[in-house]
């Protein structure tokens, strides 16, 4: 069994649910505090023991090639002023195999994985999705990543969902626990009414893939908004070779929306050392004053 290096983290989307700020910058450029969203996506491939990672942007992305790319002028500037923190800072984002492809049209999530297809070759690979971050003791890429370790399948990261909530999502339809919080899957079902939902187990933005899902995608007609999505190549593939879903119990901030991005920004500056503080002070002179 071929182990798992390499990630692909598509970024090919126009980030219409962010106009006007997304209309010249690159949605993942967007900041949790100081830190791009993008940034975290990375960041927790590597701590997953990721080796290579391919970002498919598209138009107006250029920001997050630079961003990953060294910056001599800063580093100096940064080095001369003595302010060796900041400059570690800066460096830390440019020591990653990091690749580009450009996904020429918006054609969906499946079609954006299928431009990685010469990048992957014949190895199982992650793919992580920017408007979700994760937190766990151990990062739910690496979680995903042991549990192939165990079934040698795909698996998918799931999450508990208020049973109300269950149209936002796609949903598993599980078959039997096949041990603590891992399900083989029957099938998919796309954001389906709470009174026809199979199980409160939603699809949250991370998946580990065996190479076959290539040969599904490029057999795949497009679905939803006309676009080649990628949960029914999953669904495909899932009759020749066992699908498995595992059960993410850490934390979930979906940023893919203004208000869970300002949650996830509120949240965040309450944890980050430079801002936590006067944060929470300024919180509760706001609440004395609603």
């Amino acid at each position: 069994m071929k182990p798992v290096r390499k990630a692909v983290i598509p970024a090919a989307g126009l980030g219409t649910r962010f106009l006007p700020a997304t209309k010249a910058l690159a949605k993942e450029m967007l900041p949790i505090v100081d830190t791009p969203t993008i940034e975290y996506i990375v960041r927790e491939a590597i701590a997953s023991g990721i080796e290579d990672i391919v970002i498919v942007d598209g138009k107006s992305k250029r920001s997050i090639e630079d961003h990953f790319d060294s910056n001599p002028e800063l580093e100096n500037n940064l080095r001369e002023k003595g302010k060796d923190e900041l400059l570690k800072i800066v460096q830390e984002t440019t020591d990653i195999n990091m690749y580009f492809i450009r996904q020429s049209h918006p054609n969906g999530l499946g079609d954006a994985v299928l431009t990685a297809k010469a990048f992957i070759g014949d190895e199982p690979f992650v793919v992580l999705l920017g408007d979700d971050l994760m937190q766990d003791e151990v990062p739910l890429t690496k979680q995903l990543i042991e549990r192939y370790e165990e079934t040698g399948e795909s698996t998918l990261a799931v999450m508990k969902v208020p049973h109300d909530q269950v149209s936002e999502y796609g949903v598993i339809d599980p078959a039997a626990e096949a041990s603590d919080g891992l399900y083989r899957v029957k099938t998919f079902v796309e954001k389906p009414k709470p009174e026809d939902a199979p199980s409160d187990l939603a699809i949250i933005g991370r998946y580990l893939l065996t190479p076959e899902i290539f040969e599904e995608l490029e057999n795949t007609k497009p679905g939803k908004g006309n676009e080649i999505q990628l949960t029914d190549a999953i669904d495909s593939l899932n009759n020749r070779q066992h699908v498995y879903a595992h059960e993410f119990k850490g934390s979930r901030y979906d940023i893919g929306s203004k208000i869970g991005f300002l949650e996830t920004n509120i949240e965040f500056g309450l944890k980050h050392p430079q801002t936590r503080d006067q944060l929470r002070a300024y919180i509760k002179e706001l609440a004395a004053k609603l």
